[in-house]
C-alpha cells in the first residue's frame, strides 16, 4: 500500500485534539513517529503525551478529505 508521509506540529492541546478527531473518522491506520517513538493517531492520551511544538512525522495509507484538510492547517508549521 502507498503511503503518504507528512511533518506536522501542534501549538496548543486544542489542536492535537482536532487531529485526533479528524484521524478518528478514517477507517485506515495513521502513525505518528517522534524519535523512536511510533504511536496511533487516534489515541489522545498518546497524542497529548507527546505534546506541543514539536515535529511530527505522520505515514498514512488511506484518503480522507477531512482529514487531509486537518493535516495542511498542522503541516510545515514550526515549533
Amino acid at each position: 500500500m502507498n503511503k503518504n508521509e507528512k511533518i506536522i506540529n501542534f501549538h496548543a492541546a486544542g489542536d492535537i485534539e482536532e487531529f485526533v478527531c479528524a484521524a478518528d473518522d478514517c477507517d485506515f491506520d495513521i502513525d505518528v513517529y517522534y524519535n523512536k517513538m511510533m504511536i496511533d493517531a487516534k489515541s489522545i492520551l498518546a497524542m497529548l503525551a507527546i505534546g506541543c511544538h514539536k515535529n511530527l512525522v505522520i505515514r498514512y495509507g488511506g484518503c480522507n478529505e477531512r482529514f487531509e484538510k486537518v493535516v495542511a492547517k498542522f503541516a510545515g508549521v514550526s515549533g
